[in-house]
C-alpha cells in the first residue's frame, strides 16, 4: 500500500455515499492531498489528453464521490500556484494544459497548429449548435434561413462539432453537438457554463442570415 494511502472497506453492512453496498467487499483507498495532487499530475501528463474522473477513480481505487470532493480543493489550489500549466475540467474529465499567457513563448519553441478562423457565419452556426444541441442540419437551416452545409463541415474539420447520433425520424437525420475541443477553445468546463442567451438572439441569427442571402442574390456563399 502507498505510504499516503489509507484503506477502508465497504461491505453489505456498511454504507457509502450511494447507499448500502450489495455484493462483494469493496476496498477503497484515501490519499493525502499532496499525494493525490502528484498522482493526478502524473496521470494527466502521461496520458496527454483528457482522462475521465471514472477512470482516475478506478486507477486509484477510490470512491468516485470522495475523489470528486477532494479534486475540487486540489484543482483550485493547483491552478492558483505559479505554474506554466493548469488542470482544466471538461464534462466529467480532466486535462493538463498550458496557460494562455505563455502562448507567445511556446509558439517560438513548439510547432503549434494554425488557429481556426471563425467567420461570423461559422460563429452563428456554432452558437446555434451549442445552445440547441443535439440538433440536425435542417433544424439549423430553419433557424438561419440559409444552407449551412459548408459551415457545419468546416466546424467538423476544426473539431468543434461532431456527429452525436441520429434523430429517430424519417431519413434518420444526423444530430450534431459540440466537442471537448469546443470546451477547451472557449474556456468552459461544460456547455452548462455557457453564458445565457436571450430568446431574441436566435431570431437575430435568422434575420442576419436572411439579409446575407438577399445580399448575395440568393447564392449561398457559406
Amino acid at each position: 500500500m502507498e505510504d499516503n494511502a489509507i484503506e477502508y472497506t465497504n461491505n453489505n453492512n456498511v454504507s457509502d455515499d450511494d447507499g448500502y453496498i450489495d455484493g462483494p467487499i469493496i476496498e477503497y483507498k484515501e490519499y493525502s492531498d499532496e499525494y493525490l495532487t502528484s498522482a493526478l499530475e502524473a496521470i494527466l501528463f502521461s496520458v496527454g489528453e483528457s482522462v475521465t474522473i471514472d477512470r482516475i477513480a478506478t486507477a486509484l481505487m477510490m470512491n468516485k464521490k470522495s475523489l470528486e470532493k477532494q479534486l475540487s480543493f486540489i484543482i483550485n489550489n493547483y491552478n492558483r500556484e505559479d505554474r506554466g500549466i493548469r488542470i482544466i475540467e471538461l464534462e466529467g474529465a480532466l486535462q493538463l494544459c498550458t496557460r494562455n499567457e505563455y502562448y507567445d513563448v511556446l509558439s517560438k519553441v513548439v510547432n503549434t497548429p494554425k488557429k481556426p478562423v471563425l467567420t461570423d457565419v461559422l460563429l452563428e452556426t456554432l452558437s446555434i449548435i451549442a445552445y440547441k444541441q443535439p440538433i440536425t442540419r435542417p433544424e439549423i437551416e430553419a433557424i438561419r434561413g440559409v444552407s449551412c452545409v459548408h459551415a457545419v463541415n468546416r466546424l467538423i474539420e476544426y473539431n468543434l462539432v461532431a456527429e452525436v447520433g441520429r434523430l429517430d425520424a424519417p431519413g434518420k437525420p444526423i444530430l450534431f453537438g459540440t466537442t471537448e475541443e469546443f470546451l477547451r477553445c472557449f474556456g468552459v468546463s461544460s456547455t452548462n457554463d455557457l453564458p445565457l442567451i436571450s430568446p431574441d438572439k436566435i431570431e437575430d441569427f435568422k434575420k442576419e442570415a436572411q439579409e446575407e442571402a438577399e445580399f448575395t442574390l440568393g447564392i449561398d456563399v457559406n
